[in-house]
């Protein structure tokens, strides 16, 4: 286990309470960062149907999954034998019947459905590996159970990092920082995209030591290196491909280091010698902008006051953006290394804590070209610190 047992033992007694708090008689939890979070329970199993059900009334807890994948919950999760449910592999992928049939009937036999109709269950509505066809099949079997959207309950409870959580951040901030050098050393005329996700992958899961002489080793990222050029980087979210850089154009790389599953992402655009006016002009006010909102940050001011500072930049300079400009970070499993909870726009009115940690990314995309530049920070007690460190400015190459 990444932390001692009792960790993850009040995680479970704050969200069980929180549950109560807002009328819960249980929690379902399909995240698996939420899952992770709150037992520690690490496997590539989010795929097939699975849950965490956890009392709102004494935080009794329950992890259903696939008998296969279970039996890493006893490798990696605080949970005692009785706290885990494994499902028959003979119902993997059948059209005729469902897993969550058999944990329906399962529930019902531990004595869960008193508790269970007491009140609405919350469970995560908008959670990724959460199908529909799972929900189906839940609330057939469980006849009388009312489900209610959780307004992302538990990701709530993530967004103040403990001290040892910010440690675990850092050391993924630097492993983020030596993937993205190496990455943009790699940078030249004719290499092809994928040389250069392939050495930033490897970089990724590599690591780096940290200057006290630790390790921050490499983990798998929720989301793949983003690799966007030329007058395709008026584009975000673009995977590489084999094709070759060109002299003259611009490279946007948006990538993150994780390190035991919490994620740092940095952006970055490089030059590959001489570039447009306009490229240049972009470049320079989107550094300026990122900069001065960076250094607006601090506990106390909210989130929407923090976006006013770019925006307000934008507005002088004749340029407007309609996407967010950040957003919560931490654990993070694929599809997605946000916390689905503060986001770094005008109408955000979350107060800043110490503690809190963000990806703040200025991506400014207009009409057949475009750049990115992003840092990951945490709110400190009296300002900022960043995760990332790599030049903030159009890199050359």
């Amino acid at each position: 286990m990444l932390f001692p047992a009792s960790v993850y033992r009040d995680r479970r007694t704050r969200a069980a309470a929180s549950a109560r708090e807002q009328g819960f008689s249980a929690l379902l939890i399909a995240d698996p960062a939420n899952i992770f979070y709150l037992t520690g329970y690490n496997a590539w199993s989010f795929y097939m149907p699975q849950f965490l059900l956890i009392s709102a009334q004494d935080a009794r807890t329950l992890l259903v999954g696939r008998d296969m994948d279970m039996r890493v919950a006893f490798r990696t999760a605080e949970l005692s034998d009785d706290e885990v449910l494994p499902y028959p592999e003979t119902y993997i992928h059948r059209a005729d019947i469902h897993p969550f049939d058999w944990v329906a009937e399962q529930l019902i036999a531990l004595d869960w459905m008193p508790l269970l109709v007491s009140a609405p269950v919350g469970f995560e509505s908008d959670a990724d590996h959460f199908s529909v066809r799972s929900f189906q099949s839940l609330t057939a079997g469980l006849p009388g159970v009312t489900f209610m959207d959780d307004g992302h309950l538990v990701n709530w409870l993530r967004v103040v990092k403990s001290d040892a959580e910010i440690d675990l951040m850092r050391r993924a901030g630097a492993v983020a920082t030596n993937a993205m050098l190496i990455a943009g050393d790699m940078l030249a005329h004719g290499r092809p995209q994928n040389e250069v996700a392939a050495a930033l992958q490897a970089a990724q899961a590599t690591g780096t030591t940290m200057p006290d002489g630790t390790p921050a080793d490499g983990d798998y990222t929720a989301i793949v290196p983003l690799i966007a050029t030329g007058e395709s980087a008026d584009a975000p979210h673009l995977t590489w491909t084999a094709a070759p850089l060109k002299q003259g154009e611009t490279v946007s790389i948006e990538m993150a280091g994780a390190h035991h599953r919490y994620h740092a992402p940095c952006s970055r655009t490089f030059a590959l010698g001489q570039v447009s006016k306009e490229v240049e002009r972009l470049a320079d006010l989107t550094v300026e902008a990122l900069t001065l909102t960076v250094d607006a940050i601090r506990p106390g001011r909210t989130s929407g006051d923090v976006a006013s500072e770019y925006w307000g930049f934008l507005a002088k300079h004749g340029l407007s953006k309609e996407s967010r400009l950040g957003y919560s970070i931490g654990v993070g499993f694929p599809p997605d290394w946000g916390e689905n909870t503060v986001s770094i726009r005008p109408d955000d009115t979350t107060i800043l804590q110490p503690n809190m940690t963000f990806h703040i990314i200025a991506g400014m995309w207009m009409d057949g070209f475009g750049c990115e530049f992003s840092e990951s920070v945490r709110v400190a007690p009296d300002g900022v610190e960043m995760l990332t460190d790599v030049p903030r400015e159009l890199i050359r190459r």
